[in-house]
């Protein structure tokens, strides 16, 4: 059954904006009908504001009439458009919710699909689709980007696979719902979650409670992400059980971890040590994944990263795999996207300016 049930497109009447002023090029308009009213609003989005997020990043125009939208723009990006509402309602037909974000990664898809496929051959439907994880309680997440997209190949197929790029990328999130999948596939026993515990430019002092009410506050995050992927009881029993750990970094030297899907995060703050430390831990049938981003190291000044030494020195191992994500990886938020890359241009800026001689003391100075 095809997405949509009536797409057709049609040349301006009359004459062309290409004919009556030489050099614009010629506008296309393609509308498309979906059946299903309801899944239709679900792509659409509240108030639209997908359609309007698909215009600002496509450059067309997209106007929604009931189950019907018209879509206005350059013959290739509306084509592109097209591609992406159908994909985006058989995403809704399959019960998955349509974000922003699951628009950005339609538009992904469908561009890396265009451009294998040109527009006189049709592309043929889960050619080069993006790859997925599942879980029970989340169900099918597909990546959003290219870089996504072979960070689950990665993981799916190496043993030990590091993760580099800044925040909002999905690094660990991603990673939390392969590990929780493994589980829930019988392909793992544990999952063993580490992180160091380095203040971001902060000073907490002693932290009151047991271990893992110490560590609790550093890892946050990957809680955060547990709860997006596993149903609230199945967390709390699994940390009761011991099939979900919580290992502080300085704890794991001497273990040897089988059957497990290890999980480093903020791995950018180990030591050198740490990080060898870390990695030899890995014993039969487990899986480990580091991630961090280099540009957001804490340790004090002088001070090695682990995860840039790891990452040098394992390079070209066999078994080992490295994804790189950059700014325009971003699925968190366009703000933290635009946000990210100022910050990287600024520091680019500033690594191309020359650097600057010492001023000369007054007492270094001749009369």
């Amino acid at each position: 059954m095809r997405q949509a049930d009536n797409v057709t497109a049609r040349a301006q009447k009359g004459r062309t904006p290409a004919q009556l002023h030489p050099g614009v090029e010629e506008e296309a308009e393609i509308i498309l009908t979906f059946e299903d009213n309801r899944l239709a609003s679900l792509v659409f989005g509240q108030y639209d504001q997908n359609l309007a997020h698909l215009e600002r990043r496509l450059n067309v125009a997209a106007i929604a009439n009931g189950n019907r939208v018209t879509v206005k723009g350059t013959p290739e990006s509306s084509e592109l458009a097209r591609r992406v509402l159908e994909g985006l309602y058989e995403r809704a037909r399959q019960g998955m919710g349509v974000a922003l974000g699951d628009v950005d990664g339609a538009i992904e898809e469908s561009t890396l699909q265009g451009s294998l496929f040109p527009a006189e051959e049709p592309t043929l439907p889960g050619i080069t689709a993006f790859d997925q994880i599942a879980t029970r309680k989340r169900g099918p997440v597909r990546a959003r980007n290219a870089a996504q997209n072979a960070y689950i190949k990665a993981l799916k197929h190496h043993e030990l696979v590091f993760a580099e790029g800044p925040a909002g990328t999905g690094k660990t999130w991603l990673a939390v719902g392969y590990a929780v999948s493994l589980l829930e596939q019988g392909q793992a026993d544990r999952l063993i979650l580490s992180r160091p515990a380095v203040e971001a430019g902060e000073r907490l002092g002693f932290l009151p409670g047991d271990m893992r009410e110490k560590v609790d506050p550093y890892l946050r995050p990957i809680y955060d992400a547990l709860y997006d992927f596993m149903e609230a009881r199945h967390v709390d029993r699994g940390l009761q059980t011991g099939m979900i750990e919580i290992a502080p970094l300085a704890f794991m030297r001497g273990r040897t971890l089988t059957n497990a899907v290890v999980l480093l995060d903020e791995a950018q703050n180990t030591t050198t040590m740490q990080m060898k430390m870390f990695l030899t831990r890995l014993g039969e049938g487990s899986r480990m994944i580091v991630t961090g981003d280099p540009t957001q190291i804490d340790l004090p000044p002088g001070q090695k990263s682990g995860l840039v030494e790891a990452v040098r020195i394992l390079d070209g191992v066999e078994g080992i795999a490295r994804v790189t994500f950059r700014e325009q990886d971003v699925v968190r938020h366009d703000l933290v996207r635009r946000i990210v890359a100022a910050y990287d241009t600024d520091a680019r800026r500033d690594q191309a300016q020359p650097p600057r001689e010492p001023a000369r003391r007054d007492q270094d100075r001749r009369p």
